[in-house]
């Protein structure tokens, strides 16, 4: 598949191995904005991540949409529910084609390890390969969890069979040390200077990196940025 070109007065196309740590967010409900941002992205991202409202706009086709384009696929549906509804649901979404899929591990161990032997299922009927489940710990908006949760629920991912993390960049040294061999996935990441909205536990991508991200899960920095290309050269440049 040949690549997408870079917008002019950018450095190109980085490297393989930075784009598959850069996953980009595409916080619409219009499948050909989507696309849009995603087709012009490509240079400097590997992984797209489609949440609640995408999803909900646009479902599978969202998914298919974003793997044409050569993408791995970061769905994010924070999914929390009892274990056979979760199973059930992980066994459709594993045969879609996703990379990753997002659970909350306040679902707690049955629930989780439900979600993973579903998606696990899925997967393997559809032919594909195994995706990782990450564990959403405490949201990036959520500053007021006491010190005990995280700790807590990254053993709860840990004994549910997760493959992977998600977590603020300041909880990445306790997921290095109880769980040193699961992805670990960090929101929220802001260029220096930009508004942090709603994410209450933001770090630049430098922080994110330097303290043993696996994957950096970008926004509003780049994507309503005045040069959303330049801002994403400038994230790709400190990973």
């Amino acid at each position: 598949m040949a690549e997408a070109e870079a917008p002019s007065g950018t450095d190109g196309v980085v490297d393989d191995e930075v784009r598959r740590r850069l996953a980009l967010v595409l916080d619409t409900d219009d499948l050909v904005e989507a696309h849009r941002l995603a087709t012009r992205l490509r240079p400097w991202f590997g992984v797209a991540k489609v949440g609640l409202e995408l999803f909900s706009a646009a479902g599978p086709d969202a998914v298919g949409s974003l793997r044409d384009l050569g993408y791995q696929v970061f769905l994010d549906l924070k999914l929390f529910d009892i274990p056979t509804t979760v199973n059930r649901a992980c066994r459709v979404l594993g045969a879609l084609g996703v990379e990753y899929l997002t659970l909350h591990a306040m679902g707690g161990v049955d629930m989780l390890r439900a979600g993973v032997e579903g998606l696990e299922e899925g997967a393997a009927r559809a032919g594909l390969p195994a995706p990782t489940s990450l564990a959403v710990t405490v949201l990036t908006s959520d500053d007021s969890a006491p010190p005990h949760i995280v700790p807590n629920r990254v053993r709860v991912a840990l004994e549910g069979g997760c493959g992977g993390l998600v977590l603020a960049a300041a909880d990445l040294q306790t997921a290095r040390e109880l769980a040193p061999r699961l992805k670990r996935v960090v929101p929220g990441i802001r260029l220096p200077g930009s508004d942090r909205d709603d994410q209450a536990r933001s770090a630049s991508p430098q922080e994110a990196a330097a303290n043993g991200a696996d994957l950096l899960v970008i926004g509003r920095t780049v994507t309503k940025a005045e040069d959303p290309a330049a801002a994403a050269a400038a994230v790709a440049s400190a990973v």
